[in-house]
């Protein structure tokens, strides 16, 4: 089971960033997909979910209408595209996804990627 990170960096405030996840071993369309993020001294916290089969999606307070995630069942992929960034989204960014119905209980995560944003 692998789920890759990427697209992190640094950005300039009120830029965008498009992270993706690409998920491999696992029956990904029976998994729901979620990203979630890690400031320094701080816990994690989820920014994004999206239900695997119902597609409804959920998101931080702190992210509405700014952050969008996506995913691609045939490329089994999950994106988070992020816009209009602030300096408080600056964190490391996990990949997480959960298993659902004959896989429930199954639970894998990313190693990361780093959103900086900075002038």
């Amino acid at each position: 089971v692998q789920l890759v990170e990427s697209g992190g960096g640094l950005v300039q405030p009120g830029g965008s960033l498009r992270l993706s996840c690409a998920a491999s071993g696992f029956t990904f369309s029976s998994y729901d997909m979620s990203w979630y993020r890690q400031a320094p001294g701080k816990e994690r916290e989820l920014v994004a979910h999206r239900r695997s089969r119902i597609g409804s999606t959920n998101y931080a307070d702190s992210v509405k209408g700014r952050f969008t995630i996506s995913r691609d069942n045939a490329e089994t992929t999950v994106y988070l595209q992020m816009n209009s960034l602030k300096p408080e989204d600056t964190a490391l960014y996990y990949c997480n996804a959960k298993g659902t119905m004959a896989y429930y209980g199954m639970d894998y995560w990313g190693k990361g990627t780093l959103v900086t944003v900075s002038s």
